[in-house]
């Protein structure tokens, strides 16, 4: 029976990942199989500890924050949590030996949204290392299955691929985060007076990620690469979008793209991978 609670606990993950992101829920099924419950678990973790930060608005998210960190590594140190997300978690981690630090990084990353507003170049890069690239590096650790040479070959590419999809949501959110929670991740600039030259700036820098990030896509095993490469392509559809519009716009509204450029997008990648292109 205890291996029905386990399916139980997977099962909320995928229901967490389902509900908040279309995007990552087809690229989780473009995965293979046997990677589709540990990155539910990996996703299911991460977003409730960022749901606390953005919009448990009438809690005390420092208190609660605080909680979720030492319930996380109580499990993992019991092996068991009656907390579902963070049973699933505590499985990935141990199955897969994600390290404590990319745990600790990514947990103090969001503290740092209860006090940050206004990021400087130090706290931004801290940021962006704890609340991204820590994440691509979970994932990779479940994509190599124990190769640690593998993994120690991949871990740049997947740090920028991390920095690369959190730099878009920066920019994507631009209206919520500033606008309601009067934060500004992206240093030395001023949303009060966003040039079309301080977005080109911020625009450059994510390319160099989202290049650097496809060199590590084409070594991911064949199981992974093309789950990997889908997230890779929305996200890339969605910077195209972003670098479109003008500076004035993207405070003004959250660019999207449809679920039918998403569905567009999954069948041409069956097609490479069918052609064996990716």
């Amino acid at each position: 029976m205890f291996d029905l609670f386990e399916k139980t606990t997977f099962g909320c993950s995928k229901l967490i990942t389902r509900s908040y992101s279309t995007s990552f829920t087809l690229g989780i099924q473009t995965l293979d199989r046997k990677f589709h419950d540990p990155i539910y678990g990996i996703y299911g973790f991460v977003r409730y500890a960022d749901e606390i930060v953005d919009t448990f608005h009438d809690f005390d998210k420092k208190t609660l924050l605080s909680r979720y960190g030492d319930e996380t590594y109580r499990a993992i140190e019991e092996g068991i949590s009656l907390n579902p997300v963070l049973h699933s978690f505590q499985k990935v981690v141990k199955q897969y030996n994600i390290e404590r630090e990319l745990i600790a990084a990514f947990l103090e990353s969001m503290e740092m949204d209860l006090e940050n507003k206004v990021y400087d170049r130090n706290a931004y890069d801290k940021y962006i290392y704890g609340s991204a690239e820590v994440v691509g590096l979970m994932c990779l650790r479940v994509f190599c299955e124990g190769d640690g040479a593998l993994f120690d070959k991949l871990k740049v590419y997947a740090q920028s691929l991390g920095a690369a999809f959190q730099k878009v949501n920066f920019l994507r959110d631009i209206q919520s985060d500033f606008s309601e929670r009067g934060r500004v991740y992206f240093p030395n600039v001023d949303f009060n007076d966003f040039s079309v030259n301080g977005k080109k700036q911020i625009e450059e820098d994510i390319q160099k990620d989202f290049d650097n990030a496809y060199i590590g896509i084409l070594g991911l095993p064949g199981g992974a690469r093309k789950g990997v490469y889908l997230a890779y392509c929305y996200y890339l559809k969605l910077f195209e979008r972003i670098k479109r519009i003008s500076a004035a716009r993207i405070q003004q509204e959250r660019i999207r793209v449809p679920d039918t450029t998403k569905l567009a997008l999954l069948a041409k990648i069956w097609v490479q991978r069918s052609l064996n292109t990716i």
